[in-house]
């Protein structure tokens, strides 16, 4: 499991499993074992017998041992995309059931008859919450041309508001990047699609000083062979993609390889359901930033891979669908 959002990433794969009848085995990511800990300490308070939800401190190098185990019956992973590939590979050559949450890349349609009030609110939280290190943050704006200056108008502002600092102040609304390395491909991400024509709006530079601080960064004028159509920006970095109308929106965004979730902005509800069954991906909200919610299924399609955590889908990933005849 990831770093990002250390125990809820946790909890949505170990409760439907556990309910199931299962036994868990966690290996958490190597920055937060002190997470990975607390969350077995949990299940053991709340009466869980011993071992059925064990923390593994070890380091990825073992996970090939743990899967090719006789005992493990199936894998879940939630994180980077070469995680996944060694993941289910190890899964395929078992021959075991695996479950991938990978990257995404969502887009955040905005039509012509959005309010925009609303729209920049929440595309402000759903791009730069957690300093943008969120797999269903909103990543790509593709907005239509007849409302895209005065979208960004208002975006540009309300970015501009947002204001780094120590995490643990209520006056900071941008954190800082996980580390120092992830911060520098971002920046380089960013530069060569400059390099390559975007242009910038707002940021798009890393901060001085302690921590890994990157500006709240918009580009515009994003076209595909820049890195920024074809990859996943993990940071606070918003690309906005101007489309013609409606149906170039929606052209655009399932170009991408990434399917995990997305949005649409209008203030016609019909119109928003229309779009949203268009969008290929595993969400999509109408008027409503994406999220995973314990009531609805969650996972992705494409690149974002494949399977589901949460609702009664989840509890049935890793259940035998078994069935018994008599005469």
């Amino acid at each position: 499991m990831p770093w990002n959002f250390p125990f809820w990433q946790v909890f949505r794969f170990a409760a439907p499993t556990l309910v199931a009848g299962n036994t868990g085995l966690l290996k958490h990511a190597s920055n937060v074992p002190q997470c990975a800990q607390a969350i077995e300490s949990v299940f053991k308070e709340a009466g869980f017998p011993v071992g059925v939800f064990t923390t593994l401190m070890i380091g990825s190098v073992q996970v090939r041992g743990v899967i090719d185990d006789p005992r493990v019956e199936a894998v879940t992973l939630t994180g980077s995309e070469p995680a996944g590939k060694s993941v289910a590979e190890a899964a395929g050559a078992n021959i075991k059931k695996s479950v991938l949450e990978l990257g995404g890349s969502d887009a955040f349609v905005v039509l012509d008859d959005a309010d925009l009030e609303l729209a920049v609110k929440q595309g402000v939280t759903s791009r730069y919450m957690n300093g943008g290190q969120s797999c269903i943050a909103a990543k790509r704006f593709i907005v239509v041309d007849a409302i895209a200056d005065a979208f960004l108008e208002k975006f540009k502002a309300a970015v501009e508001d947002l204001r780094t600092g120590d995490p643990m102040s209520v006056d900071t609304t941008l954190t800082p990047m996980a580390r120092h390395d992830l911060r520098d491909e971002l920046h380089r991400q960013v530069i060569e699609s400059i390099e390559a024509g975007a242009k910038v709006v707002t940021g798009c530079a890393p901060e001085a000083g302690s921590g890994a601080y990157y500006q709240a960064s918009i580009i515009d004028h994003v076209k595909p062979g820049m890195r920024a159509w074809h990859e996943e920006l993990f940071g606070p970095v918003a690309i906005v993609i101007r489309a013609k109308n409606e149906d170039d929106a929606v052209s655009i965004a399932n170009s991408n390889d990434f399917g995990l979730g997305g949005s649409v902005w209008t203030q016609s509800n019909a119109r928003g359901e229309r779009v949203a069954r268009q969008l290929q991906c595993g969400a999509a909200f109408v008027n409503g930033l994406v999220k995973s919610d314990p009531r609805m299924p969650f996972g992705g399609i494409k690149r974002s891979g494949y399977g589901r955590e949460l609702s009664h889908h989840g509890i049935r990933e890793f259940v035998n669908a078994k069935t018994i005849w008599i005469k």
